[in-house]
């Protein structure tokens, strides 16, 4: 008899203490992505009362899935359409947010007496939001659906665009030691490049497909084409050297402009729900209380 995969074991033990604190959260009417990071906590390794999770790397494997998913249900909800009303106002406030943060975030660090590395480091962290947690603590309050939620949905995806552009300068500067404008500027060029390739060939012909198909759409049929759609575009935006998570929001945008977009919301997500679930829990993991404690001053 074969003995049970220690990933199972970790995913068993990552349920149940997600499970009691979700209903624990609930019953104190706390968001529920506390009960999921307290559970991380938990089964993480610095809290050694209960049996906690060993096999990490897998489940950093599952958390990827996670987001992924959270950005591919946020697209599928979000059309562009919707980003092309909010879009001018997205733009204004990530860029006055993003310079306001990380001009913060620089002068902190330097007061704290940190080098100009770290420092502006501090500031690229202050300047990027979570769109995942955003996105569940507004599904968990039930007003995804309102209309000031579609500001801020739009903001993120912007704010996301200026991540990616974040997350490549950044890392350049420490190992280079200077910064590069014509990489900057080549990298930029090709994102925005890759962006409007995708969006003009998807909006034109998936829907088209999509319509032509349609007799054949089973509920099967039809959450195994659209994930194996999602995952496709994940696969080539990670070998472009782009977000993952932007390339599952990217075909989930394109899927909301097909005549299926509803059916596919509603079968992607307790997908989306368990994996998105994982990737908080996996979040909470990396939160060391002693850490929060010997630091409070």
């Amino acid at each position: 008899m074969h003995s049970i995969h220690p990933l199972i074991i970790d995913l068993t033990m990552i349920t149940i203490y997600a499970g009691l604190t979700t209903l624990l959260c609930r019953k104190l009417k706390q968001p529920i992505i506390l009960g999921y990071i307290l559970a991380g906590i938990l089964a993480g390794p610095y809290f050694n009362l209960l049996p906690a999770v060993k096999d990490k790397e897998d489940l950093a494997l599952w958390a990827d899935i996670g987001v992924i998913f959270l950005l591919f249900g946020l697209g599928l909800e979000f059309n562009l359409k919707k980003i092309n009303k909010v879009g001018g106002a997205g733009f204004i406030t990530v860029f006055t947010e993003v310079i306001v943060m990380f001009s913060v975030g620089i002068l902190v660090g330097r007061i704290l007496g940190w080098s100009w590395v770290t420092s502006i480091f501090l500031g690229g962290m202050l300047s990027i939001s979570s769109t995942s947690i955003i996105i569940k603590a507004f599904d968990d309050l039930g007003i995804k659906n309102k209309k000031f939620t579609q500001l801020v949905f739009g903001t993120l995806v912007v704010e996301d665009l200026v991540a990616i552009l974040i997350l490549v300068v950044l890392p350049a500067i420490v190992v280079s030691k200077t910064f590069d404008g014509v990489d900057l500027a080549m990298k930029i060029g090709n994102l925005a490049l890759f962006l409007l390739l995708w969006f003009t060939v998807g909006i034109f012909s998936i829907p088209t497909l999509f319509k032509k198909f349609k007799h054949y759409l089973s509920d099967e049929a039809l959450i195994v084409v659209s994930l194996g759609l999602c995952l496709t575009m994940v696969v080539i935006t990670k070998n472009a050297e782009i977000s993952e998570a932007l390339g599952a929001f990217v075909m989930g945008s394109i899927l909301s402009g097909t005549t299926q977009s509803e059916r596919i919301i509603k079968l992607t997500k307790p997908i989306k729900d368990f994996f998105g679930a994982i990737f908080f829990v996996s979040v909470g993991m990396l939160v060391d209380p002693v850490a929060i404690w010997q630091y409070l001053p």
